[in-house]
């Protein structure tokens, strides 16, 4: 019986991997391991399942640890792959065996299996000392006898995990280390700290920011190289011929600069092997938006990992981590300085406050003192006692308004002069409260104030509680126009209230947590006037703080508003040192004089008509006839003097209607058209711009003229008019003469719009009549063109019916006649020319052109005719110039230049030449006949224009024209030199490549 002969590679390994071709062509009988019918059967078994499985797989057999690994695994060695197939692992893997030489020795010795997570590893696989990372696990492989024959080992690559962790934590801190950033330099400092804990990743960084000038670069921060070396200088100059600034000026703009091979100019280790550091990014920091950049980052590159796309896009996530710190610290910094700055110009503000209003007080107690004694003294006409009044008025508001500017500033100086004093409160606010009543009853209110005795006198400031009283009376009767006021004053166990209460217009819900900031106005708020400063209620709040108490407010839209202040009993609370203290500063209280006359001005807006002021002399109501009328303005204000004001100004020269708020002002100008308005910007119930708004969407009023008022002085406050669609912007204070030029100026520019409407309109009925011309013209050519066509083929059949000796005889007047068709065709075709081109329709039927050829063809067609004349026409012409062109378009141009030459040259030569220069074809048309003068020559190319000798032969003067406007749909142009006798010379220019991209 015949032995069985073990199978051999062939059939063990059948597998179509790389890895199986590999095994089976191997020469094993070479290696120690010997022929594979030679193998135990052990060694087979795994070495077929190591090669079926996708996972990297490494067997060791033999003392010689001969290799025999998976496709998976060739990935892992790299370059060594194939050339370690059957060797010894110690060679392959000699960079690495102090590592991995025990675990595969512990394996093989002991029998004992192991497993090693992230194990690193020193690997030359892709020709350089790399640094990786491995899961590893090294086991015994048993032979037939059940001995230890080799070592299995599987192991998955982790390198990347690896390195993304380590550089995630980079990562995070920079954004930690850089989270507190009080100022750029220590978040400098703090950045370069934190990359020091990675020397693996970052061998060394500098942190170069650009100076203010933007001409250099300073180092502001380095770790692991030293600063002022060659290649980290402290500063660098930004010159474009400096060798090092060339690589910075690259970075800063956008470019992502790697330089390689400075090993040794570094002088530095780094990696986990200690291998040189050779290569170095710059990269620029960007800056905030479209900023220039902040400066450059350079950062040292591992010199054991290969700079792939994962290292780049962490070393863009690095520069941008950094940026964005300095970004944050440069806002902090710029935060900070601005806050100092306001801070200056908060005391700057209060010291001008409190200088400006002492300097106002005396010259406004000059002005009332002395308008006090004209008026009490007089006499004086009651005309110049009107203007006094109104001049009295309005400086005892100034007083009133600098005294709380003062008052502001001695709060915030902290040197408010107080004195607090045992008071009877219900008397006092009794007695304050009376001033109001004649005031309040005049607007057909109820006023009702309960001021009980109360248990004890209340430590006020009096002048304090004067203020605070008057301003919140004066404040309830503005926003009040039915029902009533209340003033209510009631004691608590440790507390006094005062609840000033009225059924006004009432405070939006969103608007109360605002009502006693400084400056604060309800937006679009209903009142008897929209003049107030927003410090009324602001100083309230201030006054009843140093009383130790507080103010709250209670409303209803529509319903009413109630202020509530509290006060402490007692005197506990209040400073010792300003009890019943002497005052040191004048007095500001103005006691109620200033708010009742302030008040009495009011007018309710909604009882208040417009009020139609004709001029001195009107002719009864009807005023004078219409030819006659002056015209009328439209004033909208809600300060009464002022309104007064503007109709004395006004009414000499216009007749003048008086409005106290933009609504009345809109009902005022639909009932009758003005012919100007004059409105203020700031007003209740709608305010100017609300008022030009409206008048501009309506079509009876959106024409008239509108000039603002306004007390907002300043270029941003004319704009902000001017834009909204104002004519005139004018700022108070102005004078008579001012307004009153204005005013004129406004109406006359709204003449000259109207004028100018009315030439437009003309104009348009003009283009109209024209359009109507050249659609006449179009219908017109081609009506004619078919009985002329018709004509022409009646001459042919009786030319062609006639016969030999008959045709003798009548060939002349046939010719004539035949010439004479064709001329009228002609003149139809230039008609239908005219047409298409002043209505734009002319189509370009664009095709591949030789140029060349068509100036050939048309030269032909003329030499014929005018060759019987005893004219010559030649022509120079080279290569074809190939353009894309409209064939019969350009034979009409050159028969129309070509005909013109004949025409006026007087019987002399004709040269025509065809050439090309940079892409543009030129053709030439030179005669030596009548010429044209410079005048001619200016509008030669005109329709139905003709130099002055050429009316003599004839013609529309529509052939040039009709050249003109072809040659410039093919975006050429054509020129003529000519003068007098002299001939002239037509140049057409025509492009080479087509019609220019639009």
């Amino acid at each position: 019986m015949s032995q069985a002969v073990p199978p051999g590679p062939e059939a063990l390994f059948t597998g179509s991997s790389q890895m199986h071709a590999l095994v089976r062509a191997h020469d094993w009988a070479s290696t120690p391991v010997g022929p594979v019918a030679s193998w135990p059967t052990s060694l087979k078994v795994l070495v077929k399942t190591l090669l079926g499985s996708r996972y990297p797989m490494i067997l060791t057999w033999g003392p010689e640890l001969s290799q025999f690994y998976n496709d998976a695994y060739s990935a892992v060695i790299g370059d060594k792959h194939p050339g370690a197939l059957g060797t010894d692992i110690r060679g392959t893997l000699a960079e690495a065996w102090d590592a991995l030489g025990p675990l595969v020795m512990e394996a093989m010795t002991t029998g004992v299996a192991s497993w090693v997570p992230a194990l690193m590893l020193l690997l030359e696989r892709s020709g350089y000392r790399e640094e990786s990372y491995f899961d590893v696990s090294h086991a015994p492989a048993f032979d037939d006898a059940g001995a230890i024959g080799g070592m299995l080992a599987v192991c998955a690559e982790v390198t990347q995990q690896v390195l993304s962790s380590r550089r995630m934590r980079l990562l995070r801190d920079l954004s930690a280390r850089a989270s507190d950033t009080p100022s750029v330099a220590k978040t400098c400092a703090d950045l370069m700290s934190a990359m020091a804990g990675h020397p693996l990743d970052v061998p060394f960084a500098l942190l170069y920011l650009r100076s203010a000038d933007d001409r250099s670069l300073t180092l502001s921060g380095a770790v692991g190289l030293e600063r002022g070396g060659p290649l980290s200088p402290e500063t660098l100059a930004l010159e474009p011929d400096a060798p090092e600034a060339a690589f910075f000026l690259r970075a800063l703009a956008g470019e992502r600069v790697r330089r390689d091979g400075l090993e040794s100019r570094l002088s530095l280790k780094g990696g986990p092997f200690g291998d040189a550091v050779g290569s170095l990014l710059l990269q620029s920091l960007a800056g905030a938006g479209t900023a220039a950049p902040l400066g450059v980052l350079v950062t040292g590159l591992s010199p054991n990992r290969a700079f792939d796309e994962g290292h780049a896009s962490f070393c863009e996530l690095m520069a941008s981590q950094v940026a964005v710190a300095l970004r944050n610290a440069r806002a902090y910094e710029e935060e900070r300085r601005r806050a100092e700055q306001l801070a200056e110009l908060d005391r700057a503000k209060t010291a001008f406050f409190h200088n400006i209003s002492h300097e106002f007080r005396t010259p406004l107690t000059l002005m009332l003192g002395p308008l006090e004694d004209v008026l009490a003294r007089g006499p004086v006409t009651e005309a110049a006692r009107q203007d006094l009044e109104v001049v009295h008025r309005n400086a005892g508001r100034l007083l009133r308004l600098v005294n709380t500017l003062l008052d502001f500033s001695r709060l915030e100086a902290g040197r408010i002069d107080s004195c607090f004093e045992p008071t009877d409160l219900a008397a006092l606010t009794q007695d304050l409260a009376s001033h109001f009543r004649s005031a309040v009853e005049r607007t057909g209110l109820a006023f009702v104030v309960d001021c009980p005795p109360l248990p004890e006198p209340v430590y006020v400031d009096r002048q304090m509680w004067e203020k605070v009283v008057f301003n919140l009376l004066s404040n309830a009767l503005k926003f009040t126009f039915t029902g009533s006021l209340t003033v209510r004053l009631t004691a608590t166990d440790d507390a006094v209230l005062l609840r000033v209460t009225d059924t006004g217009t009432g405070i939006p819900a969103q608007e109360l947590p605002h009502l006693f900031e400084r400056f604060h106005r309800v937006h679009n708020a209903r009142g008897r006037t929209h003049e107030g400063t927003g410090i009324g209620l602001a100083l309230v709040s201030e006054l009843v703080a140093q009383h130790g108490g507080d103010v709250r407010v209670d409303s209803v839209v529509d319903e009413g508003s109630t202020f509530t202040i509290r006060i402490p009993r007692g005197s506990a609370h209040l400073p010792a040192e300003r009890i019943l203290a002497p005052r040191e500063h004048a007095s500001t209280a103005t006691g109620a004089r200033p708010y009742l006359q302030e008040s009495e001005r009011w007018s309710d807006p909604e009882a208040a008509p417009a009020s139609v002021l004709p001029s001195p002399g009107a002719q009864g109501l009807s005023g004078p006839p219409p030819e006659a009328q002056r015209p009328r303005v439209l004033v909208a204000d809600d300060n009464a003097d002022m309104r007064e004001y503007a109709q004395r100004v006004l009414s000499p020269s216009f007749d003048v209607t008086l409005v106290a708020d933009g609504q009345a002002a809109l009902e005022a100008a639909h009932a009758s058209v003005p012919d100007l308005v004059l409105t203020d910007v700031m007003m209740p119930r709608l305010g100017g711009f609300g008022l030009l708004r409206a008048l501009r969407e309506a079509p009876a009023t959106r024409a008239v003229p509108v000039v603002m008022l306004s007390a907002r002085a300043g270029e941003e406050a004319a704009v902000e008019g001017l834009e909204a669609g104002a004519d005139d912007y004018l700022v108070k204070p102005f004078s008579a003469r001012e307004l009153v030029a204005r005013v004129r100026s406004m109406l006359e520019l709204a003449r000259m719009r109207r004028e100018a409407v009315r030439q437009e309109l003309l104009a348009a009925s003009l283009r109209e009549s024209l359009q109507a011309r050249d659609d006449f013209l179009a219908v017109a050519s081609h009506e004619l063109k078919t009985p002329l066509a018709a004509f022409r083929l009646h001459l042919e059949r009786l030319e062609r019916s006639l016969g030999e000796e008959a045709l003798g005889r009548a060939r002349s007047p046939l010719e004539s006649a035949g010439r004479q068709v064709q001329r009228l065709h002609a003149l139809m075709e230039t008609l239908l020319d005219v047409s298409q081109l002043t209505t734009g329709r002319l189509a370009l039927d664009l095709i591949d052109v030789d140029l060349t050829s068509v100036v050939g063809d048309a030269v032909a067609r003329l030499r014929d005719e005018v060759e019987r004349l005893g004219v010559t026409v030649t022509l120079e012409a080279g290569t074809p110039l190939v353009g894309r062109y409209d064939r019969l378009r350009i034979e009409q141009v050159m028969t129309n230049l070509l005909s013109n030459a004949a025409r006026y040259g007087q019987g002399r030569p004709i040269a025509v030449r065809v050439a090309s220069e940079d892409g543009t074809a030129r053709v030439i048309v030179r005669d030596e006949g009548i010429g044209i003068s410079a005048e001619d020559r200016a509008r030669i190319f005109d329709r139905f224009e003709r130099a002055v000798p050429a009316r003599n032969y004839g013609g529309l003067g529509l052939g040039l024209w009709i050249a003109r406007q072809v040659v410039e749909a093919h975006g050429g142009r054509i020129s003529v030199d000519s003068a007098p006798g002299a001939g002239s010379t037509f140049m057409v220019e025509l492009p080479l490549r087509g019609l220019p991209a639009a």
